[in-house]
């Protein structure tokens, strides 16, 4: 009796662990203003949402998806890093090739510092208390001490940097979007110590990191996310994705891995196990290719706008984007049930 009791059970148990894993959108925040978007940030101290959008840092408070401030005035945006004091933040500028600070209470510029040529990933790194800007242009690093607001050293990369992880022990992670590869770099001695190809994996952009268990996702062209060892560089496993992934995310109370793809689906992975398995492919919205994860909440943050015709290809612009409707930009809230 103890057995088959045990057999009727367990398909039950598989079942309401998959349906506790089952995501969907439940909530869409309309920002829309103008222009093109990059990468955004959650945190969850203080119940925010930074969105890069344009020109422009969008400030959201995510218990009511209502806009709370913006940072403006500034020269094409990717990328948001935070110190963990709550008091300064850290925008990668890329068309005016700095870095800006700005006030975590107020959203006011309070420095812009130089960088390289188009800075767009960037992380804070908490052993040295710098911040990292990856310039995709001059392809190498800034390296910013966060004390004194100063540019402390220059690290060079063999191609294009995409998005950075720190693994709160003194290192950087970055791929490398030209070389289908991660570097690995010392903070402390600002050295690039190890770079480990991709294989399988084309033009890597986000990445996400388990620090825990040590490893990276990268997500890349050709719908495949590469899921890498930290410590030795080894490719563990190739898992399919989404079509024209941008950004990955890390749940660490759920062991999951998501990928956000530019066709209009996020993918669900499973890494509790070596399997990897997708769990889920939900729909979002097409041109949803960024995202950030919110561990306060749980809750994924995707964002997507209308896209209008692709103009015609040039010689100048051989492949040419879309223009976004305007009006149109908006956050999709994300959640399991």
């Amino acid at each position: 009796m103890r057995l088959r009791s045990l057999l009727y059970t367990l398909p039950l148990a598989c079942t309401l662990i998959a349906q506790a894993q089952t995501y969907s959108v439940i909530d869409k925040w309309t920002l829309g203003g103008e222009g093109g978007w990059d990468y955004l940030l959650a945190d969850p101290s203080s119940h925010l949402l930074y969105v890069t959008h344009g020109t422009r840092v969008e400030v959201v408070d995510t218990k009511t998806g209502k806009p709370v401030g913006a940072i403006t005035g500034l020269k094409g945006t990717h990328g948001v890093a935070l110190d963990p004091d709550g008091k300064y933040g850290y925008i990668s500028e890329g068309a005016g090739n700095n870095v800006v600070v700005f006030d975590r209470k107020t959203f006011a510029t309070v420095k812009s510092i130089p960088a390289g040529t188009n800075p767009d990933g960037i992380v804070y790194e908490p052993v040295t208390k710098t911040v990292w800007a990856f310039n995709g242009r001059s392809m190498d690093a800034t390296v910013i001490d966060t004390q004194s607001m100063t540019v402390t050293g220059t690290v060079k990369l063999s191609g294009k940097p995409e998005f950075p992880q720190a693994d709160g022990k003194g290192t950087v992670f970055v791929n490398i979007e030209t070389k289908n590869s991660i570097a690995r770099i010392d903070a402390k001695s600002m050295k690039v110590t190890a770079e480990w190809p991709l294989a399988g994996c084309e033009s890597p952009s986000g990445m996400a990191m388990d620090t825990a268990s040590r490893k990276l996702f990268s997500v890349c062209d050709g719908k495949v996310m590469s899921v890498t060892d930290a410590d030795s560089g080894k490719v563990l496993k190739l898992v399919p994705i989404g079509d024209g992934p941008d950004a990955a995310g890390y749940d660490a109370a759920h062991h999951l891995a998501f990928s956000s793809n530019g066709e209009g689906t996020l993918t669900v992975v499973d890494t509790a196990t070596s399997d990897y398995k997708v769990i889920q492919t939900l729909p979002t919205q097409k041109s949803g290719r960024t995202m950030a994860f919110d561990s306060g909440n749980g809750h994924v943050y995707v964002v997507a706008a209308e896209m209008g015709p692709r103009p015609a290809a040039t010689a100048e612009n051989p492949r040419p984007r879309p223009a976004v409707v305007p009006g149109s930009f908006t956050v999709l809230v994300i959640s399991r049930k």
